[in-house]
């Protein structure tokens, strides 16, 4: 045959374009007809001045001879941490607030279900919180600059959940926290949440069963009805304090807990 598959030449009518004329691969001025666009041109692959419109759009701009170290990357799209968080997420210490053998260390366990009241096992949380005296060691603070107590104190926590939904950290209890116009936030600790199924965060707060007076003058629990306060105190076990956390209920007066809109 003088007009099989490899012969340099051969016609080849392509899809809805009877008897149009189909140069080879690589053969310059090839034109190619679209599905449902007959007679339609396309420029080959490795062809000059051939433009293709992306699919989507750069979420940053691409320059020239840059790569990741000097590239002007913009904002990661949002994904949902699902069963990917154990590729890199976790540390070995990230559930250690404080140095192993710190005064006053307690465990401070958080267990999270979803709307059907089923355990979310690939959960993970992050705290951040005050030292034992309510100070920060950073230079923010405007107090001024303080050693935490007790010393090492990291302030910041990340811990994965286990088959019960259950994710622990080793910290002490934070001390209360001056706010605007003069009032003060009884002792507390930032909760993060991420979760299967979420595009951001949610964020709460763990509040102290043993803080009554500060609970009754603390600005955001005092914003709450009683209902609502009370899922946001946790209770005491006997190594430190717990809380439940459910993240939806359909009923709009159920068990949902209280998050923060940031």
């Amino acid at each position: 045959m003088t007009d099989g598959t490899n012969s340099p030449g051969a016609p080849l009518a392509p899809v809805n374009s009877p008897g149009a004329p189909l140069a080879p691969v690589n053969s310059p001025g090839a034109s190619l007809a679209p599905v449902n666009s007959p007679g339609a041109s396309l420029a080959p692959v490795n062809s000059p001045g051939a433009s293709l419109a992306p699919v989507f759009a750069p979420r940053y701009p691409v320059s020239v001879g840059s790569d990741f170290t000097t590239a002007p990357f913009g904002q990661t799209p949002s994904q949902t941490v699902g069963p990917y968080l154990h590729i890199g997420l976790p540390w070995a210490d990230g559930p250690d607030v404080v140095p192993a053998g710190s005064d006053g260390v307690i465990d401070v366990t958080v267990t999270i279900v979803d709307g059907n009241r089923t355990p979310v096992t690939d959960a993970m949380i992050e705290t951040w919180q005050a030292d034992a005296v309510g100070r920060f060691e950073h230079p923010d603070d405007p107090r001024g600059p303080a050693v935490a107590v007790p010393e090492g104190l990291r302030g910041f926590g990340r811990a994965v959940a286990d088959a019960s939904g259950t994710a622990v950290v080793h910290t002490v209890k934070p001390g209360a926290l001056p706010a605007e116009d003069d009032l003060v936030e009884a002792p507390h600790i930032d909760l993060g949440i991420f979760a299967r199924g979420m595009l951001e965060r949610l964020v709460t707060r763990i509040y102290f069963p043993d803080e009554e007076d500060a609970n009754a003058a603390d600005p955001v629990l005092s914003s709450l009805n009683g209902k609502e306060r009370a899922k946001l105190i946790a209770h005491r076990t006997t190594s430190g304090y717990h809380l439940d956390v459910v993240l939806q209920d359909s009923d709009p007066n159920g068990d949902e807990t209280p998050f923060f809109e940031l």
